[in-house]
Formats: structure tokens, sequence, C-alpha cells
């Protein structure tokens, strides 16, 4: 039997003898909280604890930040063949993959997404991304800048030293992969913070990444709540460089620790409100619909970039609302863990209670046509129906905030101008889509629209391959592609007399 395509019961079955990983690994070895605290992991399909998981705090990540930078300054990583490092990163590639079960079980009992996803998405992306990597830096090269005949100028990419990476619960092992990979590859040593909604996969990969023979020291993961370990990584005076995926409101917090501690370099990638616009020369509306509930109802909407606001011309407005509908079915939520599942659970109660915040407050202000409701509640588990509001005012609180679940907010226009200006009416630049047969309509509209990608006739289309990322308060910097070491690398000049 295919690993994508085992039933319910072998899921439940290896779930009940999944080892659940607790301690964070510091130095190459797993090491207890110095502050002896916990924390509960969480499974959102039942409510019930998994396990109590290490809460580190500031000591701890003083420890760690030693651990990286004696690791960094020694050279064994920093310093060696790119070529090497390269190997050593494909060789975790294949690890996870050796472990895709075990792995996409953590995901799934830890963060509440179909299992479906984890074994299928998650976790061989997360692979493929190390592997790009691994592949790409000694690839690399340098510049000779043509300078008088006396003297030589030559440009060098040098790590940046110690790089704290803070990654969200909605992608622990794919967002930890996006940030760890690049940064490794460069050379540098990094402490990863997961999510302390989800830090069991990132953990399991800490020990992957020892047996891969990433030096000790250089990869270092460390769970603990934001406001503890998050910030005592963005405050370090010896962090040098902070990639943090997550809201804007925390991001923003970054922000600051840098401004008060050692003005290191931070990347961020946050909030997001994507527009999908659908325009009347759509070449087959059915595979627009579907597309549409696949884009905001896709990991429980759960997505940075999901596309969460539906901008629909007048003139098709009702019939594409009759085509979404019927879409509905086909993500209503059930056991993660069953792949017959189309949707699975919100990570948190508190989550669950922001979200069901959002849809009584478009109930009173929007006119709801499916969804709207909790759901499974005799599970434990914090599961909510797939929403869909229409007659959206384009500046309502449904319409502007994150909401970052099942609901899909919907208006209608009636020109290309009104559409592009609804859509760049936010305070977010994530990503956008657009739905249009007419080639110079859909380069035209593209160019007007304010966010770092742009899907035409796809939505939240992404490839290691090409750059992520947003304007706006969406974030700055850039993940994946070559792009990436840019965020992780220094450029030095050196000048030489001839």
């Amino acid at each position: 039997m295919s690993v994508v395509s085992h039933s319910n019961d072998f899921w439940h079955d290896a779930a009940k003898s999944v080892r659940i990983p607790t301690r964070a690994f510091v130095d190459g070895k797993h090491v207890d909280p110095a502050g002896g605290k916990t924390f509960d992991a969480v499974n959102p399909a039942t409510g019930k604890i998994l396990a109590a998981v290490g809460a580190y705090d500031a000591s701890d990540v003083d420890a760690a930040v030693r651990s990286a930078r004696k690791a960094f300054d020694k050279g064994d990583w920093s310093r060696c063949d790119p070529a090497e490092r390269g190997r050593v990163l494909v060789r975790l590639a294949d690890l996870i993959m050796q472990h895709r079960e075990e792995l996409a079980l953590l995901e799934t009992m830890n963060m509440g997404k179909l299992i479906t996803d984890s074994i299928k998405l998650d976790v061989p992306s997360a692979a493929a991304v190390f592997r790009w990597y691994g592949e790409a830096v000694d690839k690399l090269v340098d510049e000779v800048i043509p300078t008088g005949e006396n003297r030589l100028a030559m440009v060098t990419r040098e790590p940046v030293g110690v790089v704290g990476a803070v990654v969200p619960w909605n992608f622990p092992l794919k967002m930890a992969a996006w940030k760890c990979a690049p940064s490794l590859a460069a050379g540098n040593s990094v402490i990863l913070k997961p999510a302390e909604q989800s830090p069991l996969s990132a953990l399991r990969l800490a020990e992957l990444a020892a047996d891969a023979g990433i030096p000790p020291g250089v990869f270092n993961v460390l769970p603990g709540l934001g406001a503890d370990a998050g910030r005592a990584i963005g405050l370090h005076p010896d962090v040098d460089c902070v990639a943090f995926t997550g809201s804007t409101e925390v991001g923003k917090m970054f922000l600051g620790y840098s401004s008060q501690s050692n003005m290191k370099r931070v990347w961020l990638e946050c909030g997001g409100k994507s527009a999908n616009i659908v325009f009347p020369a759509v070449a087959d509306i059915g595979a627009a619909a579907s597309a549409a509930a696949l884009g905001i109802y896709f990991n429980q909407g759960e997505v940075c970039s999901a596309t969460s606001r539906l901008y629909v011309h007048a003139s098709i407005h009702d019939e594409f609302g009759e085509r979404l509908k019927g879409e509905v079915s086909k993500f209503q939520p059930g056991d993660p863990l069953d792949p017959a599942s189309g949707m699975g659970a919100l990570v948190s109660e508190e989550h669950l209670e922001k979200v069901s915040g959002y849809i009584d407050l478009g109930k009173k202000s929007a006119t709801l046509v499916a969804g709207g409701d909790r759901a499974l509640t005799g599970s434990g588990g914090y599961f909510i129906e797939p929403t869909i509001f229409t007659n959206v005012e384009p500046g309502s609180t449904l319409s502007q905030d994150e909401i970052f679940g099942p609901v899909l907010a919907v208006t209608r226009f009636e020109s290309e101008d009104e559409a592009v200006g609804y859509a760049n009416a936010s305070i977010y630049g994530l990503g956008a889509s657009v739905w249009t047969n007419d080639l110079s309509q859909a380069h035209r509209v593209a160019r007007r629209l304010h966010a770092g990608s742009v899907s035409v006739n796809l939505v939240d289309n992404v490839d290691v391959r090409t750059p992520f990322g947003g304007v706006k308060q969406s974030g700055t910097g850039r993940d994946l592609s070559l792009h990436a070491f840019d965020k992780y690398t220094e450029l030095k000049t050196t000048w030489i007399a001839l």
C-alpha cells in the first residue's frame, strides 16, 4: 500500500505508538529547560493533551546563542566547502522522506491539519526545500568588478552569523524548512523557535539534522512561549538576524526588539488578506469556483496567503455564487486522521473563539449563504464549517481583518478599476489571484495589484524556485528561490592593489 493511501485505521493505530519529542535540542543534544517549566501540546481534533513540552526562556536562549556562536566561530560549518554543506542538507532531505509517516503524524496530531495534506504536501515539500538549497549552494558565485589595471575589487557573500528563525503553527515543518534551509546552506548557525501550538515536528527535525551530519551547535531547536523564548531571541545582542513568519502584530514587535538591542536584521513574512478577482472573461467558471473554494478552505483557511476576499463581476456574480456553494461539500470538517475528511480542526480553542467571533460579526453586516457554525461539537475538537458571506462591504471588518480561518468574504464589482481599487484597499499585500481569459487584462491587472505574488487563473501558487513574500504590512524580504540567500548573507567588498 502506498504511504499516501493508508486507511483511517492505519493512521489511528500509528498515532498510538508515535514518539512525542518534548525537549529542546541544543549543541547536539537534548536539554531540559533551566526553569523546569512546561506547556501542553494539545491535539486540536480532540482537545486532549499529547505531552508536556519544555517551556524554554531567556536563560535557555542565551545558552543556545552561545553554542551557536561557538559553532559559527569554530568554522566546521560556516567555513567548510559549500558543496559539503550541500551534501549534508541533501542527506537531511532524504531522512525527512524516510521518516515521512512519523513527521506527518506529528504535524496532524499537533496542529489539526489533514493527514492527507501532511503526508502528500507538507513533509515532501519540506524535504524538497532542504534538497533544493543543498543542491543550489555550491552554484552561487562571487563577483569581480572591472576596475583600473592596478587594482582589483571582489564582492563576496559571507554568512551573517547566528540566525533566529521564529516560525508559525500553520505549516510547522514547511515554514521551518523555508527559513532554515537557505540559512544553513549559507553557513549560518540557526536557533529555531517553533510556535508553542505546534513544536513537535521541529523537535524531531533537530534530531534528523544531527543524524544527517550537521555539527553540534549549528542547528538548535528551542520550544517556548513567544513572550519568553521569542522575545529573548529578538532582544539578544549576539543574534545577528531574525527571520519571522507570523502575525503583523508580532512582526512589529521584532522590529522593536531589533531597535532596542543590536539593530539585527529582521525579515518578516506577516499577515495577508489576499484578493481573488473573477472577471466576466473567465474561461471556465466552474474551475474558478473550485479554485476559489480551495483558496480559502485549504488547511482550514489557516494560510497567510489564503484568497479570503473574493471579488466577482456583477454579470456573473449569481451564477458564480451557486457554483461556489456547490464546492463547500468537499470541505466538510472531519477527523484529521481520516483520509476521507475534507477539512481538519482549527489549531486551538482560542483560535476557534476568534474565528467564531468574526462569523458572528459577519452575520450582522453581510449575508450568510453557507456554513457559519461549529462542527463535530461532541468530539472535543476545534472544528468549524466552511463559511461564505456575500454582500460584504469592501471596507468592513470582514473584508479587512485577517481571520485566518475558513471564512470567505464575497463582494461584487462593476468595473476593472473598481475591482483593483477594492483589492488594493488593504494594509496587506501578500498574494492575489486574477481570473480572466483576456491576456491583456491579465497582464494589466497583475501589474496594478499591490502584492508580492499574483496568480493568473490559479490561486496561491508557490514553488521553491520562485520568491515568496509581501509588500506593505505583509512583511519584508523573500522566502524561497535564490533570493532567500540575500537575507542570510552579507556582501563584502575587498580591494587589492596590484
